[in-house]
């Protein structure tokens, strides 16, 4: 096999379905690539749904479901699917983590893997993420650090540069990144037999980055492609989305979870304590300048707080996975809406 797509659905089968389609015309320019897809304990017909829309499509021939029966997070549903491929008689080369929230455009999945066959020492590339509105999505990134969280709470535009650098990208040709948005990124396989797969202590967020920096830190390079297209429904399977104009929702607790797990797993404690009393101090500034300023209030609900309670001030320093938010009481299934 050249190339397995790893699609994980959870509490989208609609937007999964539409996924596939788009994947449909791009199976054949990308020859050896199968799909396979992950229904990751959303419960009620979403299997159901999913395997009727195989069928009826006639997908058959290059799509595998598989059901499990609770949530497994991001990285465990994409290691469900990764892990056995990798033991098969026929292992893919590449694996593309593509997510559910996606429609990939004409020639998405043969410019990465044409571009991973050309680049060997290449460990992870990504798509460039567009808006449906054909607007580029942030990506790729540089590491997070005790500059960039002083400047992500602060946001004081004379010192963002000095304090969190700024990643130059040509979008029109490929670019080297220090770590890539995980929605549509391809991964070699022999690398990921060197380094491990997805941290599933993360459940979902910034196993990513945590993904990447492992990466590079073994010898990999990580690029941005953006010769590959791909629509990224930005958190419609979450909740949690990027640039908004409109306040959004308090943010998770498995969120602040996860970034603490990855300063902690990569940086140790010190070095944790310092990046989340940047964060915090700067953020409490900024809380204190935006109404004088008359900036509109677009953070979370509640985020200083949040921020507060889940630092390793509140929580302490060990380095703990992330807990599941599928322990709690299921939400119900969204359905498309015109």
């Amino acid at each position: 096999m050249k190339l397995l797509v790893a699609v994980v659905c959870y509490r989208v089968p609609d937007l999964t379905i539409d996924c596939l389609r788009s994947l449909s015309g791009e199976i054949d320019r990308a020859p050896g690539t199968r799909v396979a897809v992950c229904e990751n304990g959303t419960g009620g017909d979403a299997a159901d749904r999913l395997r009727r829309a195989i069928d009826e499509n006639g997908w058959g021939s290059w799509v595998d479901l598989t059901a499990a029966e609770v949530n497994h997070g991001f990285c465990g549903g994409n290691n469900l699917l990764i892990r056995p491929a990798l033991e098969s008689d026929d292992p893919p080369e590449y694996v593309l983590l593509l997510n559910p929230d996606t429609i990939v455009q004409e020639h998405a999945l043969d410019a990465l893997v044409d571009f991973m066959d050309a680049h060997p020492k290449a460990g992870v590339a990504g798509s460039q993420l567009l808006s449906p509105e054909g607007g580029i999505q942030a990506s790729p990134f540089l590491f997070p650090g005790i500059g960039s969280e002083l400047d992500r709470g602060l946001r004081f535009g004379a010192l963002s540069k000095l304090l969190s650098g700024r990643l130059k990208i040509d979008h029109s040709r490929p670019n080297p990144a220090e770590w890539l948005a995980g929605a549509s990124m391809i991964l070699r396989t022999s690398m990921l037999r060197d380094i491990g797969l997805l941290d599933e202590g993360f459940f979902t967020y910034f196993d990513d980055v945590d993904l990447c920096l492992r990466a590079r830190r073994a010898g990999w390079e990580v690029w941005y492609v953006p010769e590959s297209k791909v629509v990224h429904l930005e958190g419609a399977s979450s909740g949690i989305k990027g640039f908004t104009t409109q306040r959004p929702k308090r943010r998770p607790t498995y969120w602040f979870q996860a970034r603490r797990r990855f300063f902690l797993k990569n940086y140790g404690k010190l070095y944790t304590a310092l990046a989340d009393a940047a964060f915090l101090c700067g953020f409490a500034v900024w809380r204190l300048r935006r109404p004088i300023q008359r900036k509109p209030d677009l953070d979370p609900q509640h985020f200083l707080v949040d921020s507060f309670r889940n630092s390793v001030f509140r929580t302490g320093f060990a380095v703990r996975a992330v807990e599941s938010p599928a322990m709690a009481a299921p939400s119900p299934v969204p359905t498309k809406t015109a």
